[in-house]
C-alpha cells in the first residue's frame, strides 16, 4: 500500500481530473477510503488544513471540484483515492444572486464563493431551516448532487426583497419564485 493521501497529492490528480474540462465525475468514481485527513470547511466557507487557512483561491476551487457527499459524511475523491473531512455547515457559500423577472416569471442565479454558478428551480431547490432556539434562518441552495452552498446574510436579505405571498400546500407562505418553481420560506401566520 502506497503512502496516506496529502493535500498535495489530491491536488495534483484533482488538477489532472480537471483537465478534461468542466467538473470531474467524483459521482462515478469508487476508490478505496484511505482514511481521513485534517481538512475542514468552515460555515463561512474557509478551507483549513491541518488547521491552517488555505489562503489560495484556485486551491480550494481545485479541492470544491473533487468534494463529494455520501449519506451524513464528506469526501475528497479522485479515481483512485478518497478520504474524508469535516464540513461545519454546508460545503458552499453562495455569495451573490441576481433575479431576473417578477412572480412566476422570476429566475434566481446563485453565485459561491469558489465560482459555481446555479439557477434556482427543480433541479436546485432552494430550502430555509430555522435555528430551534433562536429562530434564525439558515437559507441553502443546491449546487451539486447532494452539496449545498449556505446563503449568505447580505444575499439573503436582498431575496427577502423579492419575496411575495403564495398558498402553498393549502397554506399561505412567503417565499421565492424562481425558474417556475415556489419556495416557501416562512408561514405567513408566523411574520411578525
Amino acid at each position: 500500500m502506497g503512502a496516506p493521501p496529502t493535500a498535495e497529492s489530491l491536488a495534483a490528480a484533482a488538477t489532472k481530473a480537471a483537465r478534461s474540462g468542466g467538473l470531474p465525475p467524483v459521482h462515478l468514481w469508487n476508490p478505496p477510503f484511505c482514511g481521513d485527513l485534517d481538512m475542514e470547511i468552515r460555515r463561512d466557507g474557509t478551507w483549513f488544513y491541518n488547521g491552517t487557512p488555505i489562503g489560495r483561491a484556485p486551491l480550494v476551487k481545485l479541492f470544491s471540484s473533487i468534494l463529494r457527499k455520501d449519506g451524513d459524511d464528506y469526501f475528497l475523491v479522485t479515481p483512485v483515492e478518497k478520504v474524508g473531512i469535516r464540513v461545519e455547515d454546508a460545503p458552499f457559500v453562495a455569495n451573490d444572486a441576481n433575479a431576473v423577472g417578477n412572480g412566476v416569471d422570476q429566475v434566481i442565479t446563485f453565485t459561491t464563493h469558489v465560482g459555481d454558478t446555479v439557477t434556482a428551480g427543480p433541479e436546485h431547490p432552494i430550502r430555509v431551516e430555522r435555528d430551534p432556539d433562536t429562530g434564525e434562518p439558515s437559507p441553502y441552495v443546491l449546487v451539486r448532487v447532494n452539496l449545498e452552498a449556505l446563503i449568505d446574510r447580505k444575499t439573503f436579505y436582498r431575496l427577502v426583497d423579492l419575496g411575495q405571498h403564495h398558498n402553498h400546500q393549502g397554506e399561505v407562505w412567503f417565499g421565492l419564485w424562481s425558474a417556475g418553481v415556489f419556495f416557501p420560506v416562512i408561514l405567513t401566520s408566523e411574520l411578525p
